[in-house]
């Protein structure tokens, strides 16, 4: 992954810091940076083609967040996301991400219903294809487009701030053709919910969608565990 400053020519140190802190957030997410491996300043400075300090302020909100340790004569070793990590993530998403489908059922506009479908006939479209990447990228969208209908700012930063935990796992879970095949239905009972009005069925579906999405999950990452000790 290659670090770029969105405009080379905006020097706003915020802005800088936040980049590099996305960059180092991205590198462990996706297991680049694994657990227990060391984050050293100078080397990511000189990787980033940055300062120390705004990697310095990246590590302390890395630390910050809990995905990394500072340990002394050790410096700041990554922790990465645990299973049990997930396993809370996921299930506040069933909670909170309930609650934004139940209103977005109530609340969604006309311009939103349009989207919705659309995106979902994309998502058709790939899941045939089996262009995981493609799909990952439509369902992100779909669920960001529920997000929005359910006219909460609140709601929308908590759900976008869990989703970007589990992004990566969320896009490998689709590789296993059955499960995007299962998911796509249950899109699909959502989006029928939601336009239909149907606030509560809208809830539980999404609850059930969620609850799915874990269990197979869970079971990619033994799968992943039995692979890697063979």
């Amino acid at each position: 992954m290659d670090f770029r400053l969105k405009d080379p020519s905006y020097s706003d140190e915020l802005s800088l810091r936040q980049q590099v802190f996305n960059y180092i957030l991205e590198a462990v997410l996706s297991g680049r940076f694994k657990p227990g491996e060391p984050l050293t300043e100078l080397k990511l400075a000189e990787e980033l083609g940055v300062s120390r300090t705004p990697v310095r302020e990246a590590l302390r909100q890395l630390e910050y967040e809990g995905l990394a340790s500072s340990i002394p004569n050790k410096g700041v070793i990554v922790n990465g996301i645990s299973e049990t990590d997930i396993e809370e993530i996921y299930a506040i998403r069933a909670l909170v991400e309930g609650l934004a489908v139940k209103w977005a059922a109530e609340r969604i506009t006309d311009k939103q219903r349009s989207d919705l479908e659309e995106t979902f006939e994309l998502m058709s479209f790939y899941t045939r294809k089996k262009d995981y990447q493609q799909l990952g990228k439509y369902d992100a969208r779909f669920h960001n487009l529920l997000f929005d209908s359910c006219q909460s700012k609140v709601l929308r930063h908590i759900l976008r701030m869990l989703m970007r935990y589990v992004e990566h796992a969320r896009i490998g879970s689709f590789r296993v053709s059955e499960r995007a095949e299962q998911a796509l239905e249950e899109h699909r009972a959502i989006l029928e919910a939601v336009l239909e009005g149907s606030a509560d069925k809208a809830r539980d579906l999404m609850t059930m969608h969620i609850n799915n999405a874990l269990v197979n999950l869970m079971e990619q990452r033994k799968a992943g565990e039995k692979k890697d000790q063979a």
